[in-house]
């Protein structure tokens, strides 16, 4: 009884979700909209949705990860928009999807030899005792390492491309939209479904 109780109990909503999808949407923002003449218009739309989306949980001195890159990422890009000519930024211009994807990729899988990102979403929604459970931190490494593999993807789709520009409508957007609503149900449905396993 007592381990149906300690891998069940935490199931108000799955975990890793809810905030997180809020802290990925200046990335998604700056997907959608960056272009060869558009980036930094991107840029300076990201950075305020990251401000203002992170801003409630910052003044209640919650600091998560992604938010945190997020601002400091898309402050950089708009300064170098603002400081040097388009000639200095040809490189940005070109591959500023394949940076911000390569960016969340290697955040997502690199907090995975610490704390993985998710969980500090998840023990917002999760009572500490089962913090520190095994079940918490299996559910949150694999949807962290979720997340970071698609956006890896994602990454490799957009520099293909660059390279590809007969493919720019499929591996630009078809693939990037069909990687993020695929795992976008992972993370809703991963949780409970573990969870009912160990049960």
């Amino acid at each position: 009884m007592a381990r149906q109780t300690t891998t069940r109990a935490p199931t108000r909503r799955p975990a890793g979700t809810g905030g997180v999808f809020f802290s990925f949407a200046p990335w998604i923002i700056f997907g959608v909209v960056a272009g060869p003449s558009t980036w930094q218009y991107a840029a300076l739309a990201a950075l305020i949705a990251a401000v203002a989306l992170s801003g409630k949980d910052t003044l209640r001195g919650r600091f998560y990860l992604l938010d945190m890159v997020g601002i400091v990422f898309f402050a950089v890009i708009t300064v170098l928009a603002l400081a040097l000519d388009r000639s200095q930024l040809i490189w940005l211009e070109t591959y500023a999807q394949v940076v911000s994807n390569g960016v969340v990729a290697v955040v997502a899988l690199g907090s995975l030899f610490a704390d993985p990102f998710t969980a500090q979403y998840a023990r917002q929604q999760t009572p500490r005792e089962y913090w520190d459970s095994p079940v918490f931190a299996h559910i949150n490494r694999v949807l962290t390492a979720a997340w970071g593999v698609v956006f890896a993807l994602m990454a490799l789709s957009t520099w293909l491309a660059v390279r590809n520009p007969s493919m720019d409508d499929w591996l630009n957007w078809v693939v990037p939209i069909v990687l993020l609503v695929g795992v976008i149900r992972f993370t809703e449905r991963y949780p409970e479904s573990y969870k009912a396993r160990v049960a």
